[in-house]
Order: structure tokens, then sequence, then C-alpha cells
């Protein structure tokens, strides 16, 4: 499923203009795009239609590379990962972008409000894809399947489709809970258009979350079984595992031994690490990586946007860097680098002992954020082979990396912080070995193995082996030190040494303009 990309800029157009006719002519067929049955006429029509869906995540638009499906969001910034990601790290210690556009400096000092353009953005991103995905769902039931002369071994192949399409809807209303806890809720029962969506809240969301998960494991296709790219039970597994984790925050119930559970069931599914940490994030994670469990596929030469694995290398990169040596040749737009929080978590600064900290540059220090060179830049992602060699790229900028959504990593750290926090079904013995197998690949060897870890050790381990991969806001809400004074990072509340802020900006606002179109949502306490 490496190419979803060329099959969904045809499906997306499909199923973005189904309802589309004149005004005047509702009792006529469309004449100038297809209908719902034309879509799904045939078994190939529903795998189309499921690309599309995945592909959701990587691209702007069914229109091309410069075009937006959310109004008001340029098409360079619109992408999910480039949203979700500026959500997860920009508002935390491990990342500071120095760009001027409007809402990023108001993410950089904890100062956003209910207009910010990239919150808002992320959240019109996952309600589009969830509405995408119940269209899809209205399309794929058994009666819809009988009714286009779709049986036996088909019908089956859609009906995994179907469970695919359910997860792929859990996972955004899980990035949706753990942003802004209580957004808008609909699913495939209701008919578009005709109410204003109902508010739901956190809770209740990760009860539908967890139910929706817990009904398709079984129609999943076995870990490791899939095409490339697509879910199976390993990542329904990881992404229970990762709801469970956080429990106490969505719905105020500890679920530590639930998370134990899932994440056990990740560990023992067939996954191993890969040998070389770097090569997770380069062009070579895309083949013989029995560590992802589920990514969100890249191609430098089609489906290319300013978002993706594109915006994480070339804003972390400038030209006294060397871009083609990250494999963009001509990039390397010199805007994110970390604050100086994260690389004081390594031994040293050039990756010397634990390879998974290698930054660039030589002030660590943030004084100013408008100043590049303010800051280590992370060289974590690079647009090339394991051999160094850059990858093929479109203009000599686009990245055909592929993110990881889930990897086994974070499973056993997963396993580890549940075991800590005293979740049952596990062993510290056991935490600990997990926690060494990454150890010792991040040092080459064991000089870097621990003896005993605690709760707190968890959270400093998962920087050093997830940092910008969009988890830090969650851990740092999990821990308690994203709001209040008990953890400072540069610039945190606006101040340059950083200050304690509202404990109500654990989770963003919902925007002010889906205030203003749906009568029944109600702010979150404080915005």
């Amino acid at each position: 499923m490496k190419k979803l990309h060329k099959i969904a800029l045809v499906s997306g157009v499909f199923l973005m203009s189904m309802n589309a006719c004149k005004k005047e002519d509702f009792n006529l067929t469309p004449t100038n795009d297809v209908t719902a049955t034309e879509v799904y006429n045939s078994p190939q029509g529903y795998k189309n239609a499921l690309a599309k869906l995945y592909a959701g995540y990587g691209l702007t638009s069914a229109q091309g590379s410069d075009a937006s499906d959310i109004g008001g969001l340029d098409a360079g910034f619109a992408d999910f990962l480039r949203l979700y990601w500026t959500a997860q790290e920009l508002t935390t210690d491990e990342a500071v972008c120095s760009w001027g556009d409007v809402g990023i400096p108001e993410l950089d000092n904890s100062t956003w409000s209910t207009d910010n353009v990239f919150l808002r953005g992320l959240y019109s991103r996952s309600m589009i894809h969830i509405t995408f995905i119940n269209e899809f769902l209205r399309e794929s039931t058994p009666e819809k399947l009988a009714g286009r002369g779709i049986t036996g071994e088909d019908a089956a192949n859609i009906q995994r489709y179907r469970a695919e399409g359910r997860f792929l809807r859990a996972f955004q209303y899980w990035v949706l809970m753990d942003n802004f806890g209580n957004p808008p809720f609909v699913t495939e029962a209701d008919a578009i258009g005709k109410v204003a969506p109902k508010q739901i809240s956190r809770a209740e969301l990760f009860k539908f979350v967890e139910s929706e998960l817990l009904a398709i494991e079984n129609d999943l296709a076995e870990p490791r079984t899939n095409e490339y790219g697509r879910a199976d039970k390993g990542a329904n597994w990881a992404l229970l595992a990762r709801l469970y984790l956080n429990a106490e925050v969505y719905a105020g119930t500890p679920k530590y031994t639930e998370a134990i559970t899932y994440s056990s069931k990740v560990i023992n599914g067939g996954y191993a690490l890969k040998a070389n940490y770097k090569d997770l994030f380069n062009v070579a994670n895309e083949t013989n990586n029995p560590e992802t469990i589920l990514s969100i596929n890249y191609d430098g030469f089609r489906g290319t946007n300013f978002g993706g694995t594109t915006f994480l290398i070339n804003a972390a990169v400038n030209p006294d860097m060397n871009p083609a040596s990250f494999g963009i040749p001509n990039g390397g737009w010199g805007g994110n680098r970390t604050r100086q929080n994260l690389p004081a978590l390594f031994p040293d600064t050039k990756g010397t002992l634990d390879k998974r900290g290698e930054f660039f540059g030589n002030k660590p220090t943030v004084d100013d954020i408008a100043v590049f060179t303010d800051g280590l830049a992370v060289t974590k992602f690079k647009n090339v082979d394991a051999q160094g060699n850059p990858a093929p790229s479109l203009n000599g900028t686009f990245s055909s990396v592929d993110f990881p959504l889930f990897r086994l990593a974070e499973q056993y750290l997963i396993y580890g912080e549940a075991v800590s926090r005293g979740g049952t079904g596990g062993s510290i013995t056991q935490a600990i070995a997990f926690v060494n197998e990454l150890r010792t690949r991040a040092y080459g060897n064991p000089s870097g193995n621990v003896t005993n870890v605690s709760t707190n050790f968890f959270i400093d381990e998962r920087a050093r082996e997830l940092y910008w991969e969009g988890h830090r806001r969650t851990d740092l809400v999990r821990y308690g030190r994203f709001t209040g004074g008990n953890y400072l990072w540069p610039f945190k509340g606006g101040v340059k040494s950083g200050r304690a802020i509202e404990e109500t900006r654990n989770i963003y606002p919902i925007p002010a303009a889906d205030l203003i179109a749906n009568p029944n949502l109600v702010q979150n306490p404080g915005y």
C-alpha cells in the first residue's frame, strides 16, 4: 500500500463529490460527478475507497498537493501529521519554531486561543476524516453489499475493510479526545446535514473508542499479515494499550492492568526491534522492518505536500547543515529545533554514547525564539537509505520516509510504565529487560543498561526513545507536567525562564468557528 496515493486521488474525488448536483435537480442523477452507487459498484471500488481513508493521513486534498479540503488553511499546513505534530510537540519542551506565521508564536509560548489556526486545522482534519469514514461505513453494510450483488470472498474482504475503517475512525476520535476532550460526535448512523452534531464528553468518548476497538479485534488481519500500511490486530492492540495507559486522564479511572494486557499482546505478536535505531526514520523503514506496527506512508514523487516527513525534515534543517546529507539537496527551511530540556536527557549531544541523541548546533539554550540557531537542531529524520544515500525526491525537497504511528518500542515503554504504576499481569523484571533491549540498541552495547526503574524514569526514557514522534504533550499531561509550575521549559507561558500555566490548558479549546456554527457545543473550561 506504499502507493495508496495514486488510487486515492481518484477515489477521493468520488467520495468528496457524491452529493454534488444542481440545487434544482434533487430527483435526478447528478450530472457533474458520480454517485455512491457508481463508486461502490465493485469490490475494487470498495478497495479504492478504503485507500482514500488511509490517504487521508498523508494528503491534504484529492485535488492535488496545492489544494486543501480544510477551509482557511493553506495546503502546506493542512496535512494530518503536520497539524498533529505541531499540537503534540511545539507546545512542549521538545520543540520550538522560529517562524512568525500566525498561530505559531502562540503555540511556542503556551498562549493559544480559541481561534488558533493550527489547532482548528487539527480539529477540522480529524472531523473531515471521520466524515469520510462514516460514509464508507454507510456504504459497506451487509445489506448494501447484498444489494449490489457482492457476496462470498469479496464480501468477506470488504467486511475487513469495514473493520479497518472503524479502526481509523477510533484513532481519529482518540486524537480528538486526547487533544480537545469533548468534541462533536457523529457516526454512520447520523444523517448528514439533518441536525447539528451533539457534543460528547471525554469520558463517554473513551468508552466509545474502547468499545469500537474491542468490537473489531477479531475482524482484523493477524499481526503483520495485512498489506503494508494497513491496520491489523497489532495496530488495534497498540492503540488500546495507549488508550488504557491514559485512561485516568480521559475517564478518571486508571486501567494500567489493561495497558499491560494489550501491550503484551503486541509484544508477543511477532514484532521485533529494528537493529539500527536510525533506520526507523529514513527510507529503510519501509522494508525489512519488524518494529513498525502501522505507519503513514509517504512518496516523494506522488501525493506530495509540504507536510508529513517532508515537513519534519525540511523544517529541522537549514543550509548550514548540508541539506543533501538529509536527502533534500534543494530543501532546508530552518524553523524547528529543540529546547534545552530534551538534549539534557542524553549523556552528550553528538550521539557518541546514546546514538538516539544526535543533535546539530552549538547553543542548546533558547534565548530568542526567532533565532533558529538558539536551540539544537534535531537530525532524527532523513530522506536517505540505510547507507546514507539520498532517496529519490521530487525537486530535491519532498520526502519518502514513512512515519511510524505505532512501533514496538512504545509498547515496551507502555508495559514498563503501567507495571511501575501498579498494573498487574507484568513484572518489574520484565520491564527492565524491555528497557535494556532499547538501551542496548541505542548504545550499541550493554553499557547504558539500567538495573531498576521507577514511574518517573519512564517519562524521560520515552523522551529519549520517542522524541519528535508526536507523544510528548500526551506524556506531560499524564505526568502532571504540561500545566502548572512543577516542570518548566523555556518560554512556557511566554516567559523566557518558563512559568506555570493554567490547568485548563491540559486540553485545547473547541475552535471558536465551530462553536458559532454548532449551537450544541459548549466551550471547554478556561477558554
